[in-house]
């Protein structure tokens, strides 16, 4: 890569993580119009009207944006990978916390990087506050708020590294070396 290149890669990169924590900011915020400027326009109208019930049936929400991998397909197109923690008062005065994974996709358009589409948004695990996520029921979230998230269990990778010895994410026995080992994965 030239010098010019290189540096329009960091700018690349500093633009996009920026994407996810204004993304945070915003829904926090409930900035309606905020939110909307971080995605491309032609999905905006539609996805305006598809922030506003979830966000709804929900009162606070904090959102702490953390892991963030992005990948470049070309100069003007990438896809991400983004960590989440959400604590989220979901009805009344109940708090749930949620572990969430963010698959994006990103699109440059007049020097300027976006969300290409709708955030793909998927839950390790949702649960009331206090309550252990391990051996909840399928949250299928946006149905449920609370439960089982599909991930990490439909990543290859993950499948692959467990040789299919649970669906659930529980394969690890109790004597194993990584069993509950944070960044075992």
């Amino acid at each position: 890569m030239t010098l010019a290149e290189r540096i329009d890669r960091l700018d690349a990169y500093r633009q996009i993580r920026q994407l996810a924590a204004r993304y945070g900011r915003d829904l926090d915020a409930r900035d309606m119009d905020g939110l909307l400027e971080l995605y491309v326009p032609e999905v905006r109208d539609r996805l305006r009207e598809a922030f506003l019930l979830p966000l709804r049936s929900v009162r606070i929400t904090v959102l702490h944006v953390g892991t963030h991998v992005i990948d470049f397909q070309d100069a003007d197109n990438a896809t991400g990978s983004v960590y989440c923690h959400a604590e989220i008062q979901n009805t009344g005065e109940n708090w749930i916390s949620q572990a969430i994974h963010y698959g994006d996709r990103y699109a440059r358009r007049d020097g300027r990087w976006y969300f290409a589409r709708a955030r793909r948004h998927e839950l390790f695990y949702g649960a009331d506050h206090g309550v252990a996520p391990n051996g909840l029921p399928p949250a299928d979230w946006p149905t449920h708020d609370t439960g089982t998230g599909t991930v990490p269990m439909r990543w290859e990778s993950w499948q692959e590294f467990w040789g299919g010895e649970s669906a659930t994410g529980t394969g690890a026995s109790a004597s194993s070396p990584v069993a509950g080992r944070p960044g075992a994965h």
